[in-house]
């Protein structure tokens, strides 16, 4: 019986990652991202508190800066996925108080009210972005979001926002 050299074998191919591997990356992946969105909300807290401005919470200033220069509903904010209801009320009645959102009841639907940023809001948008403007480009620089790019990163969680949406929705 002949031998084969060890240059002649057949690779074998590589089985697939055991299923625990896979779970265990998913759940270290939840982790970070939350550990990112709360390192995001102390990024905001302090770039305001540098400024020198405590009125707002940083999840107020990021509605602010989400809401940008359109005029939507409340509801609108909640069905785009960005907050909670609870959550989103609370928040814009205090932005109102405070005179960064302007609110006015609709006149098709005199349930639903339409907000928009005032002056002072749109100076805290202004804020915000620049403080992700710098973010951006020190990652840049940095090479961070090159490898893998940005733009990879982003489909990827794109995909797992469908999956999870289609996940709620399927419950109900």
């Amino acid at each position: 019986m002949q031998q084969r050299s060890s240059a002649q074998t057949v690779p074998a191919l590589r089985p697939p990652p055991p299923q625990t591997d896979r779970t265990e990356a998913y759940l270290e992946s939840l982790q970070i991202l939350e550990r990112l969105h709360r390192l995001l909300l102390d990024l905001v807290k302090d770039e305001f508190e540098r400024l020198g401005r405590s009125d707002l919470t940083p999840v107020q200033a990021l509605l602010i800066y989400n809401l940008g220069t359109s005029e939507v509903t409340a509801g609108e904010l909640r069905s785009r996925g960005m907050y909670q209801g609870s959550n989103v009320s609370y928040n814009l009645k205090k932005l109102v108080e405070l005179g960064y959102v302007h609110h006015e009841r609709c006149d098709m639907d005199r349930r639903a009210v339409r907000v928009r940023l005032t002056q002072a809001g749109q100076e805290v948008r202004d804020c915000v972005a620049q403080l992700f403007a710098r973010h951006a480009e020190g990652l840049d620089l940095s090479g961070v979001l090159d490898d893998p790019p940005i733009e990879a990163v982003n489909l990827q969680w794109r995909r797992v926002e469908r999956f999870w949406a289609e996940q709620i929705r399927y419950i109900y």
